[in-house]
């Protein structure tokens, strides 16, 4: 029963794929299908007009095995070695300085968000606006 539930809500998470990757045809749109269809997808999860009940253990399975789904990007990385030689050294600094940069800008952010909460909570709280 398990089984069968989590391919319906994988069933739901392509429903919305394919939806938004129709409406990037309809629309002649310059971004992928699939984006959209997550945009439309996180539109109806904000307004409660999907319940996350609905995808919540499909998704989480998906999330499990993600890593799997890089393995054929990495492989056909591995076809275009010819460009990547002698330069390796280069790409693993950028590689590693993005990463940095990426990782404070996220924390960063995160706690100006947090920051933000807990001001608007405090007025609240006062009973000012």
């Amino acid at each position: 029963m398990t089984f069968l539930k989590i391919v319906l809500q994988i069933l739901v998470l392509y429903v919305f794929y394919f939806i938004g990757k129709w409406l990037q045809d309809i629309l002649d749109l310059s971004i992928p299908g699939s984006i959209v269809g997550m945009i439309l997808l996180f539109l109806c999860l904000s307004c409660k007009v999907v319940p996350i009940k609905l995808i919540e253990d499909g998704s989480t399975f998906l999330n499990a095995y993600l890593p799997v789904f890089f393995i054929p990007a990495t492989i056909g990385v591995m076809d275009y070695f010819h460009i990547f030689k002698g330069s390796g050294i280069v790409l693993l600094i950028i590689a590693m300085v993005s990463t940095l940069i990426v990782m404070v800008l996220a924390g960063k952010t995160s706690q100006y968000v947090l920051k933000r909460k807990r001001q608007s909570g405090a007025k609240k709280e006062d009973g000012t606006c």
